[in-house]
């Protein structure tokens, strides 16, 4: 019998004998014995490529599962009939919009007694519904609540599987609707809602603790396909056949664009991802970035593999650790907190939320590196720098990633050390009883050092240049404090000495006790005299006076603002 012939058998028995079972099937008449073997019959032949054709129509498909619905036995039954259902659908003779929300309410039957094959198949029927058609997606999440599949999650491992896709669907959909109502809601939130959304971001943000948890397998040729998938979207390459050269060479192209890249390990980039956390995370991040944004994945990688190798910023370094970073601040595996209102409202406008989140905090770092002119050893300041930037701009509770990304923008490196500066200033610690009561104490030690320190200077003595009522001439005087602090000696210089000049050489002499005042600037007798105010505002911050009885006066024009400094504070004890 020729091979055609054979492929024949299946179909013409199908189309003979498919139909009257499915008839005889939902007859009442027929026993429960025949309509089980009938079924189990009927479930064996759908994943047969001749069959499909005749079993895969709408009608066959409704008479198949009439009966079981209306049984109500969720027993075997139901389950090779719902088995025989997706295998007719991956067929794809028959589209997935045929379906109404009736049919959902009914694939989708919450009873704690379900037996679990059922339970299974109705969570892959539901699956491929929001994969194959919008229109059932948009069903489906109004239909299944997140409440429902729960459960599931906490389950057997091929119920959490189909129920994780549907978690997902679901919680797409009730983030929109949350965008959509509440966050961009006029009206106030109250501490009961943000709350409940503060528990929502970080359930939703626990969904990535497997990824983060997860080591790379360095064995693994699919993970390994996403580095390669990397290394195509950044250098424009195809991957090389084993034919095209050596293997020497191939494998020296590869470590090239692997450092260009910024891997830790040139050789092997996977042992890169095998340090939890971040894990695989990190690898999903780069690589929805890769793919997502393309253009600005492109610049930054190409941007950095032409600088010095001091200077570049290491793009599979910097997303390694900015991913553990950014779970750090999100606190990914934490359990959520009773009293906690803190929610970020941008994180619910996009279904993407922390992979876009990744990609804005990315660019911003590579940002930083140029700014603050970085190396490679200057690498965990640059993060700390990245790490204060994102903390303070998320203090704002940006509404959208839009907005978090402006105020990044405002947050250059410059504007972070401006900040620091203000806040150690102001900083609250330095008014705190401790810090003032060990200030009282120590205050007068230091005050009394610095006393010392001055009267020491005095006692050195200082030449200035003599100042006459008419003009400045090119002479000198000397002046110093007596060695027990009681008089002042002063007289004139023909030049300028290269040290110290003995108080017993100087002529003049004023006791301390006779000055009644110190007073600088314009105040000075040799700064109102006529002419004098067309001096500089530099010789005015110079100028100084001690005055004594009446109307005498010495007068000083200091070298430097810093022989001032050291001279009035002590002059003015007197």
């Amino acid at each position: 019998m020729s091979q055609t012939n054979c492929c024949m058998i299946p179909l013409i028995i199908s189309a003979i004998v498919i139909p009257l079972l499915l008839l005889l099937s939902n007859s009442l008449a027929f026993s429960a014995l025949l309509k089980d073997r009938s079924i189990r019959w009927i479930d064996s032949m759908s994943s047969c490529s001749s069959a499909a054709p005749v079993l895969d129509s709408s009608r066959s498909v409704k008479l198949r599962l009439s009966y079981s619905f209306s049984a109500g036995d969720f027993g075997d039954l139901l389950s090779f009939t719902l088995t025989a259902f997706v295998e007719l659908m991956d067929h794809g003779i028959v589209s997935w919009d045929t379906f109404s929300v009736a049919f959902i309410k009914k694939v989708y039957v919450c009873k704690s007694a379900m037996d679990t094959a059922v339970l299974q198949r109705s969570l892959a029927i539901l699956e491929s519904m929001v994969l194959n058609s919008q229109d059932l997606y948009q069903k489906v999440a109004q239909e299944i609540t997140i409440g429902q599949l729960i459960p599931h999650l906490q389950g057997k491992v091929i119920l959490y599987l189909h129920s994780s896709a549907m978690f997902s669907v679901c919680l797409k959909f009730y983030f929109s609707l949350v965008c959509q109502n509440v966050i961009r809601s006029n009206k106030p939130i109250n501490d009961e809602m943000a709350h409940q959304l503060y528990v929502l971001q970080v359930l939703t943000f626990n969904l990535l603790e497997d990824r983060m948890m997860t080591k790379m397998d360095p064995q693994d040729q699919a993970q390994r396909d996403i580095i390669f998938e990397l290394r195509r979207i950044a250098f424009d390459v195809e991957c090389e056949s084993n034919n095209s050269g050596s293997i020497e060479k191939r494998k020296s192209m590869y470590t090239r664009d692997y450092k260009k890249l910024g891997f830790i390990n040139h050789v092997n980039p996977a042992v890169d991802f095998t340090q939890i956390p971040p894990g695989m995370l990190a690898l999903d991040n780069m690589l929805y970035f890769a793919r997502h944004h393309q253009d600005a994945y492109i610049r930054i990688v190409l941007e950095n593999s032409s600088r010095e190798d001091k200077h570049e910023c290491p793009f599979g370094r910097s997303s390694i650790e900015l991913t553990k970073m950014l779970c750090e601040i999100l606190k990914v595996g934490e359990l959520p907190s009773e009293n906690c209102h803190d929610f970020h409202p941008m994180f619910f406008t996009h279904d993407r939320s922390f992979e876009e989140f990744f990609c804005i905090c990315i660019q911003l770092l590579n940002k930083t590196w140029k700014e603050m002119r970085a190396t490679s050893e200057d690498f965990n300041k640059v993060m700390q720098v990245v790490k204060e930037q994102i903390t303070r701009a998320l203090t704002i509770k940006p509404n959208s990633l839009d907005q978090f990304k402006s105020r990044l923008q405002n947050l250059s490196y410059t504007e972070i050390l401006k900040l620091r500066q203000s806040e150690r200033m102001n900083q609250e610690d330095f008014q705190s009883r401790p810090i003032l009561e060990l200030r009282e104490k120590i205050q007068p030690e230091i005050m009394e050092l610095i006393k010392q320190q001055r009267l020491n200077r005095l006692c050195e003595g200082t030449c200035f240049r003599k100042i006459s009522s008419r003009r400045r001439q090119d002479k000198f005087w000397y002046c110093r404090l007596s060695p027990n602090h009681k008089v002042l000696h002063y007289g004139d210089l023909e030049e300028s000495p290269q040290g110290e000049v003995p108080h017993d050489s100087l002529q003049d002499k004023l006791p301390v006790a006779d000055i009644k005042a110190v007073v600088t600037g314009k105040d000075c007798p040799h700064m109102k005299e006529k002419g004098a105010l067309k001096q500089n505002k530099e010789v005015l911050e110079l100028a100084f006076s001690v005055l004594y009885e009446s109307d005498e006066y010495l007068n000083f024009i200091a070298p430097d603002k810093h022989e001032v400094s050291k001279r009035h504070p002590l002059a003015t004890k007197w």
